[in-house]
């Protein structure tokens, strides 16, 4: 090789030499990429055995094993870091005194069972009594309405009079509305699926079949379909909404043994607390349409494309989520703690913020007032840091991933601090989706698109009982018996926010 070199004329020898330097230089590069690739993946895998086995909870506490500097450190950095260490918000959550047993309910009915001592009293006086009391309960009972309606005829032969019978939920059916609140509940509410609750009723020798069952769920549910587009039409005029999605499987009857990923697009209204769900095939930005296609005000979301499309209408003002930015930097500790603990920080202030208002219980306008004396300034100089800290980053690492994800939203990042109605995260709204979340867990799938609209109807009722402190139960048996005969102008007294104002 060395004798054919020096054969060669200098021209084709520095053409050798640069092929050479090319191809090194080629294989140098493809080795930083695979070392890239190598802590990307293993950055994905840690990440994700994390969220298999890790804690779940999104609170920051920094590194509590971090008391001591390096000797090398200059003395900016040592005062830098103890400064850094004095911000820290610790949440120290500390156990309540114990006061001795819970206390029972008042409203409850009492049973009193009389104790006497044994034997012979007759020379004995009472001289007091003590008293214990423990909670006691029945399941559920069932039993059997009758109702017997007379009938009277004229004595001069001209007619007959009877009693109309009440409104019932089902005509000509069985079951009564405490049994149909009882599925639905159940089911929706408390996660048994319907062949469980079957079960439940061949514990009490009622033998009821699932098909049945099952027409009776239906039957019910289109019973409010009249309530729930007043809700839809409700939500439409509110002027401050937070959107979220989730998916949920249906059974597609197109495809032979196949599910279909639908989703759940749910719609929350912080200020008076309603919740709207909406079924459909698609997560596309055809999806949310109907409900934001002329939608006017504060509308707060994730990070997700199609509300970004939404967000840039002119009417609309867009607020994303500091949680969502909270869980991208939490995923980067593991890679760069230095730089993803400093920014968790400073969010911790922001919310600290936040708490000190809800503590304090301050109107809107104060709220708006505290934010922009200690929210502001943390959030200018976060910005700046980031973008100065981001011309330095490897876009494809999870710190760059997390500070691009923030650059990109800033603006609706910050947005909240216009309106002290407005809420700094979007979690509200994910707590709404939470049982349907449970649900999916029990009873896997729905049936159908149609099925699937139905239970988002109930879903969305359900939600709001939980907002508003109601029992679904007891709201539901009510609405199923009055909302056939209620005037359609009083449709929204059967919403659950007004239950509480309701004498059944």
């Amino acid at each position: 090789m060395q004798t054919a070199l020096e054969n060669l004329s200098k021209e084709d020898l520095l053409k050798v030499i640069s092929s050479r330097d090319e191809a090194l230089a080629e294989r140098d590069e493809k080795i930083d990429y695979l070392t890239q690739e190598r802590d990307r993946l293993k950055h994905q895998v840690e990440m994700l055995r994390r969220m298999q086995f890790g804690q779940k909870r999104e609170r920051f506490e920094g590194d509590p094993n971090q008391t001591s500097l390096p000797f090398d450190a200059e003395p900016a950095v040592v005062e830098q870091q103890q400064e850094e260490i004095k911000q820290k918000i610790e949440y120290v959550r500390k156990r309540p005194n114990h006061h001795g047993r819970a206390k029972l309910p008042e409203h409850l009915p009492v049973e009193e069972i009389e104790i006497h001592p044994e034997g012979d009293l007759s020379d004995m006086v009472c001289i007091g009594k003590e008293i214990t009391e423990e909670l006691e309960c029945e399941p559920a009972r069932f039993y059997i309405k009758r109702y017997i309606r007379y009938k009277y005829a004229a004595k001069n032969g001209e007619g007959v009079k009877i009693a109309e019978l009440p409104e019932r939920v089902i005509d000509k059916g069985i079951p009564g509305a405490g049994l149909l609140a009882m599925i639905l509940t159940g089911k929706y509410q408390d996660h048994l699926p319907l062949y469980r609750q079957k079960q439940i009723f061949a514990r009490e020798n009622i033998q009821i079949p699932s098909s049945t069952i099952e027409g009776w769920t239906k039957q019910a549910l289109e019973k409010l379909e009249p309530l729930y587009e007043q809700l839809v039409y409700h939500t439409k005029t509110k002027g401050y909404l937070q959107v979220d999605e989730t998916r949920i499987k249906v059974l597609d009857s197109d495809k032979k043994g196949a599910a279909h990923t639908g989703w759940y697009w749910v719609y929350h209204a912080p200020l008076d607390g309603t919740v709207l769900f909406d079924y459909s095939p698609t997560r596309g930005s055809s999806a949310p349409l109907p409900m934001l296609g002329n939608f006017k005000g504060y509308l707060q979301s994730d990070g997700y494309g199609v509300y970004e499309k939404y967000g840039k209408k002119k009417e609309v003002t867009h607020l994303a989520c500091w949680a969502h930015t909270r869980r991208e930097m939490e995923r980067a500790l593991d890679s760069d703690r230095p730089r993803a603990e400093k920014v968790l920080l400073m969010i911790q202030q922001l919310y600290a913020v936040e708490r000190q208002a809800k503590q304090e219980k301050l109107t809107p306008e104060q709220r708006k007032t505290l934010r922009l004396e200690k929210s502001l300034p943390v959030i200018n100089e976060l910005g700046k840091w980031i973008f100065k800290e981001i011309k330095n980053t490897l876009p494809k690492s999870q710190i760059g991933k997390a500070m691009a994800y923030a650059y990109a939203r800033w603006d609706a990042l910050s947005a909240y601090l216009y309106d002290g109605n407005l809420q700094i995260d979007t979690n509200q709204c994910e707590n709404a989706l939470r049982p349907c979340c449970l649900g999916r867990k029990n009873y896997l799938f729905a049936g159908s698109h149609q099925a699937a609209q139905r239970a988002a109807m109930i879903y969305s009722f359900f939600a709001i009982c939980k907002k508003h402190d109601v029992n679904p139960f007891q709201w539901l048996k009510y609405t199923l018996q009055n909302i056939m005969t209620i005037n359609h102008k009083n449709l929204k007294n059967l919403f659950p926010q007004n239950y509480k104002n309701i004498t059944p």
